[in-house]
């Protein structure tokens, strides 16, 4: 079998869809399937290189995770006629996703979608919501061009199914439970950070207005004052909302800026509670992250993250956009430290049967189960 995959974001871009499409190539290597990517280029990444193809791009503007690519028609389908994949994997539905669909059906080759991001929720934290009928419009169009769509949780799967797409399987996300390990907590970041306060509370990730980041000023304030002078509030992440989160949060907090590897694992495994105010997310990696670093994670009731976190077992969920209950959960889960410490090994418990591997593996069977349903019929046509 012979995959080629497009996509608007990849290595070394760092966020959920990259750096997972990162690790499903490196999957294909190792189990010797051959591929192709066509992907586009960005700052500091590197030249066009088999099987790895970039093109010129800029960032998109709702999403900067995600470029808009301007790919070379010829070029593209030049190298598809020399590959001669099985199928195609057009992993987001912009421009690389867009040229993926026209020569799969120009060179009449099955594709499978995978939908990674509640693009339609997006809208309304940037103003544009009135185009979300117009969104799911055009991701009906696209989606229904392919065999299948993946999604990363069930909650995303009906979502879809909700809105006319299908069929839709799942496709979960694992996690490094050897970079992520408890056995990562460091005395050491706390002389880092000038840390002196018993607990740390940790956000991770981007510092964008669709993470409901706006709700961990309103819960910091609701905190009783005695609680509120013995915790450090770790920010680990960039984006827009940086500037905000500066003048808002107390002055107890530590904005650490942008961490990944090591260095990330150290803060999730030296923290005490994530605390995670998204409702927006279709996975949430950073949860799993945290949950294998034997980290508790207080989250909401909603999206992608309420199927990894078990209310009362390895962690707490509350109502969304409430930062009300936020201050509720902190003050419980801080209060009861046999109880944290439980959760968080639960946490690490569960993600240790999150393998990546046996997760690619099963990818890998939905795609042979697509590609021979409709095998390709070539079509001697020019680009």
């Amino acid at each position: 079998m012979r995959i080629a995959l497009f996509s608007d974001t990849y290595l070394p871009q760092v966020n959920g869809v990259a750096m997972t499409l990162g690790r499903l190539t490196r999957h294909l290597e190792r189990r010797s399937v051959p591929f192709e990517v066509f992907v586009p280029d960005g700052e500091g990444e590197a030249a066009d290189a088999d099987p790895i193809h970039r093109f010129a791009s800029l960032p998109f503007f709702l999403y900067p995770d995600c470029r808009m690519a301007f790919p070379f028609p010829h070029a593209v389908g030049k190298r598809l006629r020399q590959f001669r994949p099985d199928l195609l994997h057009l992993a987001t539905p912009f421009n690389m996703g867009l040229c993926g669909l026209h020569y799969g059906k120009k060179l009449g080759i099955p594709r499978v979608a995978s939908y990674h991001t509640h693009f339609d929720r997006y809208l309304s934290y940037y103003r544009l919501g009135f185009a979300g009928r117009w969104i799911w419009r055009y991701l009906r169009w696209f989606h229904r061009t392919c065999r299948l769509t993946f999604a990363p949780s069930e909650e995303t799967r009906q979502h879809l199914l909700r809105h006319g797409i299908g069929p839709v399987e799942l496709w979960k996300r694992g996690v490094d439970n050897a970079l992520f390990h408890p056995g990562r907590r460091n005395a050491g970041l706390r002389g880092r950070y000038g840390i002196r306060e018993p607990y740390v509370l940790l956000y991770a990730g981007r510092l964008a207005p669709e993470k409901d980041l706006d709700l961990l000023p309103d819960a910091a304030a609701m905190l009783p004052e005695d609680l509120a002078g013995r915790i450090r509030w770790l920010i680990v992440g960039e984006g827009p909302l940086e500037e905000m989160l500066r003048q808002r949060m107390p002055k107890n907090t530590t904005f650490a800026g942008f961490l990944a590897g090591e260095s990330l694992a150290e803060a999730y495994a030296s923290s005490d509670l994530l605390v995670f105010p998204s409702g927006t997310e279709t996975f949430g990696n950073v949860v799993l992250e945290a949950h294998a670093s034997g980290l508790p994670v207080l989250s909401v009731r909603s999206g992608g993250v309420q199927e990894i976190v078990r209310d009362g077992v390895t962690g707490r969920l509350c109502a969304p956009r409430c930062a009300e209950a936020l201050a509720s959960g902190i003050r419980e889960l801080l209060g009861a430290a046999d109880t944290l410490a439980a959760m968080g090994r639960n946490g690490r418990r569960y993600a240790l049967t999150q393998s990546w591997d046996a997760i690619f593996d099963r990818l890998l069977e939905q795609y042979e189960r697509a590609a021979v349903a409709a095998a390709p019929e070539w079509r001697p046509t020019t680009a």
